[in-house]
């Protein structure tokens, strides 16, 4: 009672602060919790935007000092396309699930009108598989692969004149979607007045444009001084390699030209060492935080908006989602009552429209087979006169055929005995022109032969009527 009494404290806002009379140990839950994280691992995802040729992959090594499978990109391809691969790293017992997704073919095409869409797509298409998984009634958020876009590295080609307006319109579209970094990549092509120029260009147009890009955050003590020194470093330059040059007795990465050495770890030379631990030593766990807790729940109120979900109802008092779900629920079904009516009533209009046709086009027939049935008709009536004239004239023909037979039979008795006739004569004209012949040809024979019948004619004459007398 006297702890109690001892420790109670003004009230602050609905609850009281207490004072505790001894040990009771949930001071160590920091410590599982760092237990629970360093067991399940971290998700890390990195968005690579730049041109093909910027420098992204290299640098992308240099960060994590390894050596990530990356296929060289040609700049041919007709679209861009986005190439995502997950590797496992661990460092002093922590696993780091790293996402890198690469834009290949960025600013390669001749129309670089939407070279943006596909980058704003995909960032969607994450933010809403994590809120479908959210939405799902069973639920597995705690082993579930989170693809949702950390960290955008933006590489920007070292000109030294200004950006593109490529960049310009990239950057603006994916400020609200994805925390921003921008990077000048191969900066060691440039001069240092030149590069720094350059950068105050690269703030002076973003600023202008409205594009917002992602800032270190300077709230908490521990990190505010260094945030805000970094923040005025921004775009950061730098540079990548993956080799090692020896400089004196220590082998260091660097980039060697006939002219001197770039070293990647030298902030005189570049800022590397700085990205490197603004983005992962630092503020890693904020980029992570930040995408949750802005970028999408951005996304999550939109969409849920459009599914008709809202916090106050039109009254402005507060709506539960139980309630905005059956007054969604009752407005879908008002709607699909309605929109059931307007297809039944088009579904009716359609039938009659139907029917009047069908009707129409059964009259048509029916007059048509009326017309038919009539011209039969009339066909049928001339066949039949026909028929009858040509029945006459079968009769005659046949009655004629008979009298002309009958007359042929008649013709044909005459005619066998004039043709017997004439068959003698012709045999005695045939005998007679043989005689004339025979005479021509040989007259002393013929007469011969003449005298001599002559004679015999005679003496047959003689003879007869010596034998009539006995």
């Amino acid at each position: 009672m006297a702890a109690s009494r001892g420790g109670r404290q003004p009230q602050n806002d609905g609850y009281r602060t207490l004072s505790l009379s001894g040990h009771v140990g949930f001071g160590s839950l920091p410590d599982q919790l760092v237990k629970k994280s360093i067991k399940q691992g971290f998700y890390f995802n990195i968005l690579c935007i730049g041109e093909t040729g910027s420098g992204k992959s290299t640098l992308i090594n240099s960060l994590f000092n390894t050596s990530f499978d990356d296929p060289v990109s040609t700049h041919f391809l007709p679209n861009v396309r986005l190439r995502a691969q997950t590797y496992e790293l661990q460092e002093n017992n922590v696993l780091l699930k790293l996402t890198i997704v690469n834009t290949v073919g960025f600013g390669d095409q001749i129309n670089k009108e939407d070279s943006y869409q596909p980058i704003v797509d995909y960032i969607d298409a994450q933010f809403e598989a994590y809120l479908q998984e959210e939405l799902k009634i069973k639920r597995s958020l705690f082993s579930y692969h989170d693809t949702r876009i950390h960290v955008c590295l933006y590489f920007i080609s070292p000109t030294g004149h200004s950006l593109k307006t490529l960049d310009l319109l990239t950057m603006k579209s994916l400020d609200s979607k994805v925390n921003i970094i921008p990077i000048i990549g191969k900066a060691d092509s440039i001069s240092k007045t030149e590069l720094q120029k350059f950068k105050n260009k690269i703030m002076s147009e973003l600023v202008s444009n409205g594009v917002h890009i992602y800032q270190f955050p300077t709230d908490d003590e521990t990190v505010s001084k260094i945030n805000t020194i970094m923040n005025g470093h921004l775009p950061f330059a730098v540079v990548g390699s993956t080799e090692e040059v020896k400089i004196g007795n220590k082998m260091v990465r660097a980039r060697q030209y006939p002219w001197g050495i770039v070293q990647v770890e030298n902030e005189n030379h570049c800022d590397f060492v700085k990205l490197r631990e603004m983005l992962i030593s630092t503020n890693m766990e904020d980029l992570r935080e930040q995408t949750h807790a802005r970028h999408y729940e951005l996304y999550r109120r939109c969409r849920l908006e459009e599914m008709g979900f809202r916090d106050i109802g039109p009254e402005n008092k507060p709506v539960s989602l139980q309630e905005a779900y059956e007054a969604k629920r009752h407005e879908f079904y008002l709607e699909l009552q309605r929109k059931e009516e307007e297809m039944r009533q088009q579904f009716v209009q359609r039938v009659k429209e139907k029917e009047a046709i069908l009707k129409e086009a059964e009259q048509q027939v029916q007059t048509k087979f009326e017309h038919r049935m009539l011209m039969h008709r009339e066909v049928k009536l001339k066949l039949e006169k026909q028929k009858k004239v040509l029945e006459d004239e079968i009769a005659m023909f046949i009655e004629k055929k008979a009298n002309a037979e009958l007359l042929q039979s008649q013709a044909s008795v005459s005619t066998s005995v004039v043709s017997l006739k004439r068959d003698k004569d012709r045999k005695k004209n045939q005998g007679f022109r043989l005689e004339l012949l025979c005479f021509d040809v040989r007259d002393e024979e013929i007469v011969n032969v003449h005298e001599q019948r002559e004679r015999e004619k005679l003496e047959r004459e003689r003879n007869s009527p010596r034998e009539f007398q006995k």
